[in-house]
């Protein structure tokens, strides 16, 4: 910053005490805070002293001449290795420097790919894994997508790295602003949804306002409970936080007098035209044989329609708007309907219901919303919300006026984000359900392994823009490596497929030897593991035909083996712990080896009786077609090879990890555990994690 951050604190004993500058704001936050005693240190002097001396160091991490060799001397005092700056967990003075660097384009853009600065690059990208800190960057990330700035003509700049959130509300005053996000509780919140929840909460904010949760609960056929509490969840994980959480259905008694008052003036009518007809009706601008009934008649049907019986499930009410508007949602759209389905929170207090359509204006304004974010398709729907709500606003005058603010439509290739039609792949079992690791739900992303902190940024990039676009995947899977890779452990897997090849080192320990290896060799921070060393070791047999007699190779966390025999192993040769052998090798270690001397390096696994069976699960895009059309069918683009797993073995440690944890399967890829160990008859199921890269 320009000026020396200021900071004032509030409260009835201290009110007016004032702060300036980095180090002081920075000490006064994290003291007040509830992390106060792991980041400042204060029970140990010597600790605390140099935590103090890092906060003091942070305000000079600056651009200008010096910047270059401070940061090298930052660096050399990493090499040490040091997972963090003071002591053995992270403190007020990895904070400070982070904050420095991280908030500083010329760090950001060129020194952080200084292979000068490794050990203060690695330090900082484990540093920006933190879920705390991951989740500032990706705020700060979102005013950077802002193109706020300005080019030598004083005309606002254009950013290259996504949307932007830089755009005023109309009519929005400071502390006045309520936002809502209104999702069906018909089904699990997808990365669309997950777009307009953190738009919403991202204005409500910046304005210093509300955000509401309102469930629309209109109807009661497709609702349940199950899709309430798991949006309440997913919105959780996202760290989308509302100020107060309602249901439309809260509203019904109010809906049904307001329906009932425009029934009376004339503005809505029973119809019992058929489905069809009436939709071709609409279609034509043919106004209905009922639309000028008399309300009396129309109230008559009415109170059948709220009884249930048999006449009132024959009819709908319909609103009188404008039969011959060239905007079709101008055409006396339906305002109510009979279902007899209980609701799964009024059970069967109702029997009439009213559509979205009806219910958002109304609902909207008597929560005092004040800023309504609806995606551009609605925007055929504006007119209508601002008709509906003036002729509600007739019967109730109380009702306010509510400014309708359009965004993008969050779409992705070879994706659906329909419920409707995410729902026939559950329903179909072509899927295993909700969270199914192909779904573009926030469960199943999570589920996949896509962490919340790489969501949140990818989201927040994608700015307020207006423009539709069909966004790739890679980009989302890339962002995510980036926050992975600095912090997930490294671990060995071999697979099964087509057997394996055993290979025989002469010189190679006589008993089992056990070395202890860091879990990641530029993070000591991981922690480690526990590595056995044998006489015989086993390599995938894909590996092994790669082998030439007489090659040197390396295998990797050891050393390099130079391979004197190559033979095909007996038919149904088989070792002690019943593990199929292909192809044999024999050879010898050689200490001396230097592995960049040679082309293959080889993953391996002991020969011992510990090693874990896995399940590696592949997925791939549930459909083959990029952009789905509206005159497509679901039968016709389905990818009936979007699922592929391959048995493995994997190394003794693989036991030890948790549902959810992400590791690093060498040569592999990136994997999250789904289901862990229970037991040596059950495989633990790892899902791959795409990485960005395009397949060759």
């Amino acid at each position: 910053p320009k000026q020396p951050p200021k900071l004032r604190v509030h409260g009835a004993d201290r009110d007016g005490v004032r702060f300036e500058g980095l180090a002081a704001c920075l000490r006064w936050c994290a003291r007040a805070g509830e992390g106060r005693s792991a980041l400042c240190r204060d029970d140990d002097p010597l600790l605390s002293t140099q935590i103090d001396q890092w906060t003091e160091w942070a305000a000079r991490i600056q651009p200008g001449q010096g910047l270059v060799d401070l940061l090298k001397h930052m660096d050399a005092f990493l090499a040490s290795p040091r997972a963090f700056l003071v002591g053995d967990a992270l403190t007020l003075a990895d904070v400070a420097v982070w904050g420095s660097l991280a908030s500083m384009p010329m760090w950001e853009n060129k020194l952080r790919k200084d292979a000068a600065l490794a050990n203060l690059c690695a330090w900082y990208d484990k540093c920006s894994a933190l879920p705390g800190l991951a989740s500032a960057k990706s705020a700060a990330s979102s005013k950077k997508a802002s193109g706020s700035g300005s080019d030598a003509s004083g005309s606002k700049k254009k950013s290259d790295a996504g949307g932007s959130f830089d755009i005023k509300l109309e009519g929005a005053t400071k502390g006045k602003v309520v936002t809502r996000f209104p999702p069906e509780p018909s089904g699990y919140l997808h990365i669309g949804h997950a777009k307009a929840a953190l738009l919403n909460q991202h204005f409500a904010q910046a304005y210093e306002g509300q955000l509401i949760l309102r469930f629309d609960d209109t109807n009661p056929s497709k609702e349940k409970d199950e899709f309430v509490d798991n949006i309440i969840s997913d919105l959780k994980s996202l760290e989308v936080t509302p100020s107060r959480t309602t249901y439309t259905s809260d509203s019904f008694p109010q809906l049904l007098a307001i329906a009932t008052k425009l029934i009376e003036l004339g503005h809505m009518y029973a119809d019992d035209t058929p489905k069809e007809q009436m939709r071709d009706e609409r279609m034509h601008g043919v106004e209905s044989k009922h639309r000028n009934r008399d309300p009396k008649e129309s109230l008559k049907i009415w109170r059948e329609m709220q009884a249930g019986s048999e006449v009132g499930l024959q009819n709908c009410m319909r609103i009188k708007l404008d039969m011959t508007n060239p905007n079709k949602a101008l055409r006396d759209p339906v305002a109510y309907r009979c279902n007899l389905t209980p609701h799964h929170r009024t059970g069967s207090a109702f029997k009439v219901y009213p559509t979205y359509d009806f219910a958002c204006p109304f609902v909207d304004s008597h929560e005092g919303v004040t800023h309504a974010l609806r995606t551009t398709e609605y925007r055929d729907r504006d007119a209508q919300y601002h008709w509906i709500l003036k002729l509600q606003q007739e019967v109730d005058p109380s009702l306010p006026h509510v400014n309708i603010w359009e965004f993008s439509r969050l779409n992705f290739v070879n994706t659906l984000m329909s419920k409707r039609k995410l729902q026939w792949f559950v329903d179909t079992g072509k899927v295993s359900g909700w969270d199914d690791a192909r779904f573009p739900t926030v469960q199943g992303l999570l589920r996949r392994g896509l962490t919340v902190p790489a969501l949140r940024e990818f989201i927040l990039l994608q700015g307020a823009s207006r423009n539709t676009t069909f966004q790739e995947w890679d980009k989302l899977w890339t962002m995510n490596k980036k926050l992975v890779d600095p912090v997930c452990p490294r671990h060995v897997a071999v697979s099964r497929a087509g057997g394996l090849a055993r290979l025989q080192l002469s010189n190679g320990p006589q008993e089992p030897e056990v070395v202890v290896l860091p879990r990641h060799k530029k993070n000591p921070a991981v922690g480690k593991k526990a590595t056995t060393m044998t006489r015989t070791v086993f390599l995938e047999d894909a590996d092994a035909k790669r082998v030439a007699q007489g090659e040197e190779i390396t295998l990797m966390d050891w050393g390099n083996c130079v391979v004197e025999g190559i033979a095909a192993a007996d038919a149904g040769s088989a070792n002690a712990n019943g593990k199929t052998v292909v192809t044999e090798l024999s050879g010898r270690l050689n200490p001396e080896g230097s592995v960049k001397s040679t082309k293959l390096k080889l993953t391996w696994l002991p020969d011992i009786a510990d090693l874990v069976d896995l399940k590696l699960v592949y997925y791939d895009h549930l459909i083959t077609k990029k952009k789905f059309e509206e005159c497509d069918h679901i039968e016709d683009v389905v990818n009936e090879n979007s699922y592929r797993e391959e048995l493995a073995y994997g190394d003794a440690n693989t036991r030890s990890f948790n549902k959810g944890e992400i590791l690093q399967l060498e040569r592999k890829g990136y994997f999250i555990v789904d289901e862990p160990f229970i037991s040596a008859k059950k495989p633990v199921v790892m899902f791959y994690i795409p990485d960005g890269r395009v397949a060759k």
